[in-house]
């Protein structure tokens, strides 16, 4: 088994680090707060991590099977990637949006968050990190490392992530709101406006 760290970030809240119980199980995860903001929560963790190598999970979302060895022999040919993506459910609409989302993320090589995003720590490094953006800041990391000519990864196996955001607040509502703030950032306009439109 590789030797890996978990490395837990809370934005400023203690009370998400308190669920979290120490046991013989769990002893190397590493509990700490940031300032809040998913860009400067991700840098926090990064910025401690010791491995040569740097997984970006959402809490909401689960790997697939025997994902840290899939991560090494990926990043033997490249400098970062992703996995497919997939919701835990079973509607029918969120598995079309999983497809779409990995096929547009295998074509564009611009995956998104929810899809596990991993990355060699001296290109995260040389790229400094996450942009302080309030959104899309994993679609900048993608072009960054694309602008430099890194070469990224889309694993065909799919990380679980939650459907209840999609669920809760609608999925076609979500769809569209996703795809209108995307196309407004390919247009230019900066995530500070876009991130209004979100919440």
């Amino acid at each position: 088994m590789q030797n890996y760290e978990i490395i837990f970030v809370d934005g400023n809240d203690t009370s998400s680090l308190d669920l979290i119980k120490s046991s013989p199980s769990n002893k190397k995860i590493i509990k700490i707060t940031s300032e809040k903001g998913r860009a400067k929560q991700m840098n926090a963790g990064a910025k401690i991590a010791t491995s040569e190598i740097l997984l970006f999970l959402h809490a909401d979302t689960c790997l697939p099977n025997k994902a840290c060895d899939l991560i090494i022999d990926v990043l033997n040919n490249a400098d970062a990637g992703a996995f497919d993506l997939s919701f835990d459910s079973n509607n029918i609409f969120l598995k079309i949006i999983a497809s779409i989302a990995s096929w547009r993320s295998r074509l564009t090589k611009l995956p998104y968050g929810d899809q596990a995003i991993f990355i060699k720590k001296d290109v995260f490094h040389t790229l400094n990190g996450y942009s302080n953006l309030p959104l899309m800041e994993d679609v900048n990391l993608m072009q960054k490392l694309k602008k430099y000519n890194y070469k990224i990864n889309i694993l065909p196996q799919k990380v679980i992530t939650s459907a209840r955001k999609w669920e809760n607040s609608g999925i076609i509502y979500t769809t569209v709101r996703n795809w209108i703030l995307i196309t407004l950032y390919y247009c230019g306009v900066h995530p500070s406006k876009l991130a209004k439109f979100y919440k």
